[in-house]
């Protein structure tokens, strides 16, 4: 059984919504994330990355940064920029791009079914990463990055929130790239508990995305827990989300550059490839006419995968489609995902990348891209290139619900959820 809840959401004034809400603080370099802030001076990565309001030698861990993160936020609460809800509600979160949309549910869900294993994962986390999140939320007494959430598609779910789009939204824009972003407010007792009790049915819900932040939020509740005094239930003891049915969610390729051909020639790479894959170059008809003369000539094209189990390969200037032989495919969770295999039958024994969290010759380039970027970046650089089949969200929860970890980078997902449109208050 699924526990979420609505909270009293902190957002911001209408007029603001698109100014102040920014991409997740960890897609940006320190750089990136400075020249934002400059650019925008009401951007959410002041608070997120607040390292940005100091000279550029600071130690961004430092406890001035996290002690400034605080004061910006209730600062802007303080002036209005952002508003405080006078009763807990649930949110609906609309994201469209290229014209698809996605509808979510923005609520807090329970650090106990985080623990319990009711929110279920598919990553490891790394402490590092987790430390900088737990100082921040801890210094804001505030959850500012929702946790992306998936759960099995409910019809009676859907159709409370089609009935809610129906007023008018309380933020409506257009960011970046084109993606859309509206919300709502859903106040009315009945249908909050409504949505509640639907919830109570549900099983198990899983990390679409996030999984440091969720780790982190835990964290905190866990520190606050043992420092409060009473039995609570407290605010703290949930975290912010954003919660999507499967169906509605879009996992694109997360694609690999190896640096190198580990020693091997071309010829020889494409023999030991051949050995696990069958492979064919691609070519398109291209014609040509000089002179009067015209001919039809072959020239390489991108290719890009089409179904499970198939590859592109872009080396030495050419576009291969592999497609791996039945004896190297299984229907095991992990070891049956497409980048799994790659992994296992190519880019360890060939390539030699033993672990790909660590090695410094693989780079992942998110589907969002293109394969022209994979192709710009080994025609600089040399290497090989692999245009990878997206993970699907059945086997994101195959996986979770065998309490299984995928390899790293195996989902990239868009749109991103944009930070400091709800922010939830842990006092």
């Amino acid at each position: 059984m699924a526990q979420i809840k609505p909270f009293r959401g902190i957002c911001p004034r209408g007029d603001l919504a698109a100014r102040i809400a920014a991409l997740p603080y960890d897609v940006y370099s320190r750089a990136e994330a400075k020249a934002e802030t400059v650019r925008e001076p009401f951007s959410f990565l002041r608070i997120d990355r607040a390292e940005t309001q100091f000279a550029e030698d600071t130690d961004m861990y430092a406890p001035q940064v996290y002690q400034k993160a605080h004061d910006l936020l209730w600062e802007m609460v303080d002036n209005g920029s952002f508003r405080k809800e006078e009763k807990p509600c649930y949110y609906i979160y609309e994201l469209t791009m290229d014209g698809r949309a996605q509808t979510g549910l923005v609520a807090c869900a329970a650090v106990d079914d985080y623990l319990d294993g009711t929110i279920a994962r598919h990553e490891n986390t790394r402490a590092d990463k987790e430390e900088d999140r737990i100082r921040h939320v801890d210094a804001c007494d505030a959850q500012t990055g929702p946790i992306f959430l998936a759960y099995r598609r409910q019809d009676a779910l859907r159709a409370i929130l089609e009935r809610q789009k129906e007023a008018d939204p309380i933020f409506d824009f257009v960011s970046e790239g084109g993606i859309g972003h509206r919300g709502w407010r859903i106040a009315d007792d009945a249908v909050i508990a409504a949505i509640t009790e639907i919830f109570k049915e549900i099983p198990r819900i899983y990390i679409a995305d996030g999984h440091h932040r969720a780790a982190s939020a835990v964290k905190v509740s866990l520190k606050r827990r043992k420092e409060a005094s009473g039995n609570g239930p407290y605010e703290f003891d949930s975290f912010l989300c954003v919660l999507f049915a499967q169906d509605e969610l879009l996992i694109m390729d997360y694609n690999r550059i190896v640096s190198d051909l580990n020693g091997n020639t071309v010829a020889q790479f494409l023999e030991k490839t051949a050995e696990k894959c069958t492979i064919r170059e691609n070519l398109v008809s291209a014609h040509t006419c000089e002179g009067g003369v015209c001919r039809i000539t072959q020239a390489p094209a991108p290719w890009k995968p089409r179904k499970k189990g198939q590859i592109g390969m872009y080396l030495a200037g050419k576009w291969y489609e592999l497609n791996f032989k039945e004896q190297f495919c299984t229907d095991d969770p992990v070891g049956g995902l497409d980048v799994s295999v790659l992994q296992n039958e190519i880019l360890e024994p060939v390539l030699g990348i033993r672990d790909p969290k660590t090695d410094g010759r693989i780079a992942f380039v998110g589907g969002i891209r293109g394969l022209s970027e994979l192709q710009d970046r080994v025609d600089a650089n040399g290497g090989v290139a692999f245009a990878m089949y997206p993970t699907s969200m059945e086997e994101l929860f195959r996986v979770a619900d065998a309490g299984l970890l995928m390899p790293p980078k195996s989902t990239w997902f868009e749109p991103k959820l944009r930070s400091g449109l709800f922010i939830h208050e842990l006092k």
